[in-house]
Formats: C-alpha cells, sequence, structure tokens
C-alpha cells in the first residue's frame, strides 16, 4: 500500500519516501486514515516503528487542505517531554513539508536557552508547534503565543507526558485548550496507570496497539554480562576494542556518573563525552552532532537519552548501570536496531543488581542468558534475597522477613544482651 492511497497528497508521499518511508509502516497504515478522519487516537507502537511520522504527515495534510482564512494562528499543538525529542520532531516536520506547494510556519520551543529568541521567533504566529510543557507555559505568561485556535493536540511519549512529573504543567496547558479538539497520544509504552489517565483525554478514541507479532520486530540482539561493579568500565573498554563499534550509546544512572565514565575514557584515548540534564542546550546539540558525524564514538548518558534521540545505523547500547524501571529498558534499547538495522543491547549486570534485573525480565517477558567475558568473571556473589535463576516463576520475589520474624530477631538479640 503507497502513501497516497493513505489519503495523503503526492507531495507528502514523495517526502515520506525521500525520508526512508518507501512504503507504510504499520503504525502509519493504522494512525493516518484515523487523524484524516479527525478521530481522537490511542497509539501504542515500539520505538523505530516511524510513530513520528505516523501523525507528521497526516497533521500536515490537514494543514494543506485546511482553511487558510486564519493564517498564523497556532492550530496544532505537539507536546513533547524533551529538548531533544522536540527538536528532532520539528525537523520531521519541516523536512516533510519542504516540498510542498506552501509551507506552514513550525515553531519549536523548549527551555535550557533563552527565552528571547523563541520568543522573536512566534512573532506574527506559527501555525504548528511542538514544545516541551515548561517552556510553553513561560510564552504563554509571556503572550507569545495563543492556544484558543488549536484544533489538535499531539502527546508524544504520552506515557512520560502523563506522570506525575509533568503533571501539573501539562494540567495547566490543558485548561488553556478549546474543550473540542482532536488529541493524539502516541508511546512506545503505557503501564495500566497511565493508560487510564490517557483514556480521559479521549473521545471514543481509535486504539492502535502495533506489536511486534504486527509488524517486522526490531532486530535487536539483547545480551546480559555479569561483572562485577569496579570492573564495569575496564569491560566497557574492551569491548569497544573487541567489537569496533563506530558509535555506541552508554546509559548511566547519574549526572555524576556520566562525566565520571566518559572522563574515564577519555583518559584511555577514546573520544567519549556525557550528555545529561546539566549540559546547556548548545552543549546537548554538540556532542549528539559529533556522534552521529562520527567525530564521537562514545555518549555517557543518563535517561535524558532514552526517549525520542534518532541516530542512523547506531550498532549498540550499553546499559552500564541498569534503568530504573522495565518502561525505561524497552525506550532505551531501542535507540538502536531502528529503521530496519540490526543492533545490540549489553546489560552489565553485577550482583547486587541482578535481583533488578529479573524484574525487569520478567515484565518485559524476557529471559536472557547470562555471559562472563574471561578476564571479567565477578568475585562477588548475588545477595541471597535474590531468587535463583532457575525458580521457574519467571521474575523475582523477595525473601523478605516478616514483621514476627523481625520480632523474634530483636527479642532474640536483647536476650543474648542481658545474657
Amino acid at each position: 500500500m503507497s502513501f497516497t492511497s493513505l489519503g495523503l497528497s503526492p507531495a507528502l508521499a514523495q517526502a515520506a519516501s525521500a525520508q526512508g518511508y518507501l512504503a507504510p509502516t504499520a503504525v502509519q497504515l493504522a494512525a493516518v486514515p484515523a487523524i484524516l478522519q479527525g478521530h481522537d487516537v490511542l497509539a501504542t507502537a515500539q520505538t523505530g516503528s516511524g510513530k513520528t511520522a505516523a501523525y507528521c504527515l497526516p497533521l500536515l495534510q490537514q494543514w494543506l487542505t485546511g482553511s487558510q482564512a486564519a493564517p498564523r494562528q497556532t492550530h496544532t499543538l505537539i507536546l513533547l517531554p524533551t529538548r531533544e525529542l522536540a527538536a528532532q520532531v520539528g525537523d520531521t516536520l519541516r523536512q516533510l513539508a519542504q516540498d510542498l506547494p506552501r509551507r506552514p510556519k513550525i515553531a519549536v520551543v523548549f527551555g535550557g536557552v533563552s527565552i528571547n529568541p523563541q520568543m522573536m521567533a512566534l512573532r506574527g504566529g506559527a501555525d504548528i508547534v511542538a514544545a516541551t510543557p515548561g517552556r510553553l507555559l513561560d510564552l504563554l505568561a509571556h503572550n507569545a503565543l495563543r492556544l484558543s485556535a488549536v484544533k489538535t493536540l499531539v502527546l508524544d511519549e504520552a506515557d512520560r507526558l502523563l506522570d506525575l512529573g509533568f503533571a501539573d504543567e501539562l494540567s495547566r496547558v490543558l485548561a488553556l485548550l478549546p474543550p473540542y479538539r482532536q488529541n493524539l497520544l502516541f508511546s512506545a509504552t503505557f503501564p495500566p496507570a497511565v493508560r487510564a489517565l490517557a483514556e480521559q483525554l479521549l473521545n471514543q478514541p481509535q486504539r492502535i496497539d502495533i506489536t511486534p507479532s504486527d509488524a517486522a520486530a526490531p532486530d535487536i540482539r539483547q545480551r546480559v554480562i555479569e561483572v562485577d561493579a569496579a570492573q564495569r568500565t575496564l569491560l566497557l573498554r574492551h569491548l569497544l576494542h573487541t567489537h569496533g563499534w563506530e558509535r555506541v550509546l552508554v546509559f548511566v544512572a547519574s549526572r555524576h556518573s556520566a562525566d565520571r565514565v566518559a572522563g574515564k575514557l577519555q583518559a584511555a584515548g577514546i573520544r567519549a563525552a556525557a550528555l545529561h540534564g546539566d549540559c546547556s542546550q548548545g552543549q546537548r546539540g554538540q556532542v549528539l552532532a559529533d556522534l552521529k558525524s562520527g567525530r564521537l564514538q562514545v555518549l555517557v548518558a543518563t535517561d535524558v537519552a532514552a526517549r525520542g534521540i534518532d541516530i542512523a545505523r547506531l550498532p549498540a547500547v550499553v546499559n552500564y548501570d541498569l534503568p530504573r524501571s522495565p518502561v525505561d529498558y524497552t525506550h532505551r534499547i531501542g535507540r538502536t536496531g531502528r529503521a530496519g538495522a540490526s543492533g545490540e543491547a549489553i546489560s552489565f549486570v553485577s550482583a547486587d543488581c541482578a535481583a533488578h534485573f529479573q524484574l525487569i525480565e520478567k515484565r518485559q517477558r524476557l529471559r536472557l542468558p547470562r555471559e562472563r567475558i574471561a578476564g571479567f568473571e565477578p568475585k562477588a556473589a548475588a545477595p541471597e534475597t535474590a531468587v535463583p535463576a532457575n525458580d521457574g516463576n519467571g521474575g523475582i520475589k523477595g525473601k523478605r522477613k516478616s514483621k514476627k520474624d523481625k520480632l523474634r530477631e530483636a527479642a532474640a538479640r536483647e536476650q543474648a544482651e542481658r545474657s
């Protein structure tokens, strides 16, 4: 099936092909007609499945065929959780719109940079605005734009926008939007609690759930390597040398860890840099550009890089630190194996986090073999609270002491002290 058969103009169909979409992906096949027909949409599809184009293409078609009686009013608002994702969506919209007979004015706004250039860019209005919630509220407070004409609201990475970290800002934005509008929610993951919140925003939505059985599953080889925490950097250097990866994305748990690991790699002569929330927008943009161009070999990042960053032909992702949740695991490994390419996702598992990785496996319905690399075999043993790997229950259940057990132990200690 072609893009034109979905209701897109030849110019948009050609633009999609130019961006590497030779035929619609599964999520695009389902979402594009639903959006063009005016339905609300709740779409779940794996990372790298073409979700961004699945809503950008019909939004541009709607703008192209819609009334131009009120140009430069914001008809479409796209909310995103990170600066990088906002910038990427803006780039996608501009690339898809570059050969249209007339082009919409597209504004991309996010925090971490001066607000003044963004206010200047919004002079005269904008047709489509891609924004992070906090900066959008700042611009609204400065009367830099209005939302009274918004006809379509998009939440990209909707699960993140609906969680507690963004709940207050999102509520304030929603209160400023017209009550009758089209709502489009896209994400790779929708935990049950978040899905319940999403349903409250939608009016008789078209539900789209693209599972790996519905589309070609990403070709990602997932590996687990057991290693002591103190040996992880040396093991990472060993893997870089033996695999010869041109570029690799390494995930860590904190900003301090990102700087520390990147510094150790740099001291070993490896082209590495850190990416985290304390980096300025200029720094964040530069390190991503350097990784994509090959000037960097290793980007050590916190979960700020787990969503929305699209690095073509990224061969490997390494979980130096395990993610806090199974949802974050999905988003992290989804940075590789994109657009039909193959990739490798490696997780370092030390004894003290073995139980946590079993929980990730349980939630992901995985069971991955453990590997040991010669010269880096772990010396520490897993805590006794971890369930043996062959327990057969597919997950973990900590052998926690009951309240009665704790009281008995306390009584025994007291008795021993008295005697």
